[in-house]
């Protein structure tokens, strides 16, 4: 293949390992209309939009959509305080990000996440310039599994969708990318099992265990 290829990262449980951080910052902003989070709702909601998550499962606790800003914001700089104080990437991104703009793919995140948040990891993670277009929740009006933020994604990068693998960690994004027609990469992670990532293309335990050739790879088969 010839063609410009790309691989589009979500960014929490991809990027960076932040189960902790949003499972406790879900803990206190919560807490503060009386309420409480699972793990079950924690995990089962990952990669929808907070906004969604929100109004979704606390409906009698918000009367407005000021109010779901106002829960929505607290969690989120609760989120970013956390992380800045413990930043942990996830162990191989570096060196997976480096080995794929050496071969020439484009690069992007895909993210529900705030672009504050996004802004941190990106920071923490060497700056804007090692990705060639940036998706996050203020861009789109769908979270996952709707499709949205991977194919907008896909059209910043100016790379169809059947030229861009997805790197993902949750059932929801799996479901997004192949709504969006992309090739998938499911990451287990804290909170995510391989059976729950079964629906991917494939499913690894590691980011060490992926590199250009296997995301060619990955491209031509769902391409034959």
């Amino acid at each position: 293949m010839n063609e410009k290829l790309a691989v589009i990262f979500d960014m929490d449980g991809v990027l960076v390992d932040s189960y902790q951080a949003h499972y406790q910052s879900w803990q206190r902003a919560v807490a503060t209309v009386g309420r409480t989070m699972s793990l079950e709702q924690f995990n089962a909601t990952f990669g929808r939009t907070s906004r969604e998550i929100i109004a979704a499962l606390w409906p009698d606790a918000v009367a407005s959509e000021a109010d779901i800003a106002r829960l929505d914001a607290l969690k989120e700089a609760a989120y970013r305080e956390i992380l800045a104080a413990n930043f942990p990437p996830m162990p191989g991104i570096q060196e997976l990000l480096e080995s794929l703009r050496a071969a020439g793919f484009a690069l992007a995140i895909g993210s529900s996440g705030p672009p504050e948040n996004v802004a941190l990891v990106l920071e923490r993670l060497g700056g804007r310039a090692i990705f060639d277009a940036v998706v996050d929740g203020m861009d789109v009006s769908r979270g996952k599994p709707d499709p949205q933020v991977f194919l907008l994604a896909a059209e910043r990068l100016g790379v169809p969708p059947d030229h861009c693998v997805v790197v993902e960690d949750a059932p929801l994004g799996i479901a997004a990318a192949k709504a969006a027609g992309m090739a998938s990469v499911g990451l287990v992670s804290t909170g995510r099992t391989r059976q729950a990532l079964a629906a991917a293309d494939l499913v690894v335990d590691s980011l060490a265990e992926l590199s250009p050739a296997i995301f060619r790879e990955l491209l031509q088969r769902r391409r034959q």
